[in-house]
């Protein structure tokens, strides 16, 4: 019986991600999920966050998806994201900038961003933010 889920991860840019996995974790819209192989079939959306694939050689791969949409078959799992970034990819200082424009738009700073794309700004940078810190721990 095989013991791994074929992921697939991709955006309007194009794929990030292709390959065999142990078990994949993902930010869907009603809480982080874990699907392991011969998971039951699920079609959910994805809010901003980070996704997580554990490799059959014991690596673990990061990656920050801004949104989407997830479908799971018993042997595949694919994300359709809005936004997909290799967690190492990530720049913070962008997302420092993001966070502040979004805080301040939704302080009445601005009036060029809806308070609902300000707020959907706030969730996507901090999600950027949570994974940056958490990959300098793990480096560090």
């Amino acid at each position: 019986m095989d013991s791994t889920i074929h992921v697939d991860i991709v955006s309007a840019e194009g794929e990030i991600f292709a390959g065999p996995a142990r078990a994949v974790f993902l930010p869907a819209s009603e809480g982080d999920i874990g699907v392991y192989p011969r998971h039951a079939p699920l079609l959910t959306m994805l809010r901003p966050g980070e996704v997580r694939v554990h490799t059959p050689d014991g690596q673990e791969h990061f990656f920050y998806v801004g949104g989407g949409a997830l479908e799971v078959q018993p042997m595949q799992v694919t994300v359709l994201a809005d936004t997909a970034v290799r967690g190492h990819d990530l720049d913070e200082a962008a997302a420092l900038a993001a966070k502040q424009r979004a805080q301040e738009a939704l302080a009445g700073r601005l009036d060029k961003i809806s308070q609902a794309e300000a707020l959907a700004e706030l969730a996507r940078a901090t999600a950027q933010l949570k994974l940056i810190q958490k990959l300098r721990k793990i480096k560090g």
